[in-house]
């Protein structure tokens, strides 16, 4: 996989809500009801991280996931950088998406 170029790493960085570009990496944020759930967003961030071989730098502290992407063996971002944030930001709307009430 190939470093992205400054403009490659703005213009992918345009389809990504959230996403900052910092130190060579990619990071965002995101906050939760609580540990479980954290907890359970990142555990399916890591079976797709693992079908991806390739994983995210990361720190949770109770509700808050911090998470940092970048190709480590060519010290900037490439392609698999993104794609993992994407898919990342569709977990994260999964878990999160409110299920509807069942009337009793």
């Amino acid at each position: 996989m190939e470093k992205l170029t400054e403009n490659e790493i703005d213009f992918n960085l345009t389809t990504l809500k959230g996403w900052s570009y910092n130190d060579n990496r990619i990071i965002k944020d995101f906050s939760f009801k609580s540990f479980k759930e954290a907890f359970a967003a990142m555990v399916k961030i890591g079976e797709v991280a693992e079908e991806l071989n390739h994983h995210p730098d990361w720190y949770n502290s109770y509700n808050k996931l911090n998470i940092k992407l970048r190709s480590h063996d060519v010290d900037g971002l490439t392609m698999n950088d993104f794609e993992l944030a994407s898919r990342i930001e569709e977990i994260i709307a999964e878990s999160t998406k409110k299920r509807p009430r069942m009337n009793s």
